[in-house]
């Protein structure tokens, strides 16, 4: 079960922060010795992560999902929910689209463990100083008054945040980390950089996790249900708290504290990565 918890943890807390869940997926099996949980555990933990971000903004995807629907139909009653419910979809397509198109090179990839290891080192470290820069560009637009919220953006933006979340198909690069980075650069404020890359997430776990399903349903093994569903109250859990106390500091604390953690362990897997080459 310690096991179970610390995994489930992991996969709760680094779904939205902005630290890359695939880095730190490799250290339990590398450092701590850990066992594959299988895939059914990993379908578990994403149910989990994906509970948490629908409950904690389920007041929000209600009224998007409502002024969306009525859009399509007739004048929606709060235009504002309505268009940022359609740049939710619109963001998505670049990063769906790049996955069915590289899924199989990416797998490729997967298998070839020391590689992966340093594809995942340089990508936590370029994209963490990038990350520094776009922060940056944020605290001083913020001085100025300048920042933008999540229901101000343009077309233009919202293709190039869809278009920065399909580069997160790079290993070790956080799909959270590259939305906010995008979102930080294009002149939004630290708070609604985070919640546009959280309401971002939801269509994006919800289909890795019908695919792991799917993968599941076609190679069927036994299933530990007590640990699944440990795995995925930990995965919840864990995931809630961590996006209520982001976006509760992010303005406060800014994202350097996770720049030097995303550097700092880029050094740990660079070190995993050549001792993996031999």
């Amino acid at each position: 079960m310690l096991e179970t918890f610390i995994l489930g943890l992991i996969q709760g807390i680094t779904e939205f922060l902005p630290i890359s869940s695939s880095g730190h997926l490799l250290l339990p099996e590398k450092i701590l010795g850990f066992q594959d949980e299988g895939l059914s555990f990993l379908v578990a933990v994403h149910v989990g992560s994906l509970l948490a971000v629908v409950i904690y903004f389920f007041k929000d995807l209600m009224q998007l999902a409502s002024n969306w629907g009525l859009s399509l139909v007739k004048k929606p009653h709060d235009k504002a929910q309505a268009t940022l419910a359609w740049w939710v979809v619109i963001a998505t397509i670049p990063a769906g689209l790049a996955g069915l198109l590289l899924k199989d090179i990416i797998e490729v990839i997967q298998n070839k463990e020391a590689v992966m290891i340093l594809i995942i080192s340089a990508s936590m470290g370029g994209f963490g100083l990038l990350l520094w820069w776009a922060d940056i560009k944020a605290k001083k637009d913020a001085l100025l008054k300048q920042g933008q919220d999540e229901y101000s953006m343009s077309f233009k933006q919202v293709m190039i945040i869809g278009f920065a979340q399909a580069v997160a198909l790079i290993p070790g690069t956080s799909r959270s980390g590259i939305t906010m980075t995008a979102a930080l650069a294009l002149g939004l404020t630290r708070k609604a950089a985070s919640r546009f890359s959280f309401l971002l997430s939801i269509p994006l776990i919800l289909a890795a996790g019908l695919l792991l399903t799917k993968d599941l349903v076609e190679n069927p093994s036994a299933i530990n249900w007590n640990s699944l569903l440990f795995g995925t109250a930990v995965s919840a859990i864990s995931a809630y708290l961590c996006i209520h106390l982001f976006l509760k500091w992010i303005e406060k604390i800014g994202f350097l504290p996770f720049v030097i953690y995303r550097l700092l362990l880029s050094v740990v897997l660079l070190y995993l990565g050549l001792k993996a080459l031999g």
